[in-house]
């Protein structure tokens, strides 16, 4: 293999299942190929396996990967299945540490559940398959994703993420779903701080910071912000309001290390029609209403990464029967998206990640360029 690319051998050493002896293709070559697939823009094991059997990509994969024979569908499928979803997920994770030499600290990492519409109805599955990940927002990488039985396990899955996870100094971000003590307590044990949404799950401290916040003699005294955006002829305005002074604030003590409570209003003008919604946070962080709206606008990220799947990926229609093999490909896609994206970064390209792909799959050379720029 080349020595210059090095990027594969982060996944080359996953575990498996069950023993696997390599015969003409081991689990690491066949999930290098599986990569380097989706890199292309490939959406199905099918494509990719096509795609492999190409004369001149089978050239390029013997020159610069070492890998002399390419598994036919059905045995990339095969492969594909001994891996163990939680191995490369950690495989994954050690990669993406090892893109910030410095470290995460200052960070804003992202938490959200994604569920594969395609699995709903599909006779081997008990229940839809529902992946949360965490998001790296500025960067725009995931750092790792957790199989979750359903929607309301994604608490535990997300604690479970945390404990994992190195995110000391980094900002943890996420849904009213996620605002509880423990999880708050969790994070600050890991040496992160917290910013959480407040909604009727913890009615009685959303009241209260909405009584707080809509009593305009105090919301004068709270620091502000405002942005505005145009786009497509709809108007965005946003506020932030952020106050250290919480002394008043009951049950303030279950909360580890609050520091700050604030509270964003959105208001949208579209066709001479104007909304507006209020949302309400508390965070263990010394914000400003300026770093509140930051913050909370980097939360959604992570439902851009999983746009992304969708549309460059196809992921709500793969047809794929067995999870395990579903889960693979999920963090494969993942993979991909993050590599693309570290590229367009670093090379400062200005074509969208769509054309990055396609480039790469008309010519498979071009994926050089795309791997060395995602190394450390």
């Amino acid at each position: 293999m080349d020595t210059n690319i090095r990027i594969t051998e982060y996944f080359a050493d996953v575990e498996t299942i069950k023993k696997y002896k390599g015969y003409f293709c081991s689990v690491g070559e066949a999930l290098t190929i599986v990569i380097l697939g989706s890199l292309c823009g490939l959406r199905n094991v099918n494509q990719i396996s096509q795609w492999a059997a190409n004369e001149r990509v089978k050239d390029f994969l013997a020159k610069h990967f070492s890998i002399v024979s390419v598994p036919c569908y059905y045995w990339l499928l095969c492969l594909l299945a001994l891996i163990k979803p939680t191995s490369l997920n950690q495989c994954l994770t050690r990669w993406v540490q090892s893109l910030v030499p410095a470290g995460m600290t200052a960070m804003t990492i992202s938490f959200d559940g994604k569920t594969v519409r395609s699995t709903r109805k599909m006779d081997r599955y008990d229940s839809p398959l529902h992946i949360i990940s965490a998001h790296l927002a500025e960067r725009g990488i995931t750092l790792a994703g957790l199989k979750t039985d359903d929607k309301s396990n994604e608490i535990p899955a997300m604690r479970e993420l945390i404990s994992i996870l190195e995110i000391a100094g980094c900002i943890v971000v996420a849904d009213a779903m996620h605002c509880h003590k423990e999880t708050a307590a969790l994070i600050v044990e890991k040496q992160a701080d917290y910013l959480l949404s407040v909604k009727d799950n913890q009615r009685a401290l959303k009241n209260d910071l909405e009584a707080y916040v809509q009593d305009g003699s105090l919301r004068k005294n709270m620091d502000t912000f405002r942005t505005c955006e145009k786009n497509g002829g709809r108007i965005e305005i946003r506020r932030g309001f952020v106050t250290r002074d919480i002394d008043w604030l009951y049950g303030k003590d279950k909360w580890r290390n609050i520091t700050c409570i604030g509270a964003i209003h959105r208001q949208f003008t579209y066709k001479g029609k104007t909304t507006d919604e209020w949302h309400y946070y508390i965070s263990s962080r010394e914000l400003t209403a300026e770093s509140l709206l930051r913050h909370a606008r980097l939360a959604w990220s992570v439902e851009s990464m999983h746009w992304l799947l969708d549309v460059h990926f196809g992921e709500d229609y793969c047809r794929v029967e067995d999870e395990n093999v579903h889960q693979i490909l999920n963090v494969v896609r993942k993979i991909a998206l993050n590599c693309v994206k570290t590229y367009k970064a670093k090379s400062r390209s200005k074509l969208p990640l769509s054309k990055i792909m396609f480039g790469c799959l008309l010519d498979c050379y071009k994926l050089i360029p795309v791997l060395l720029f995602a190394e450390n």
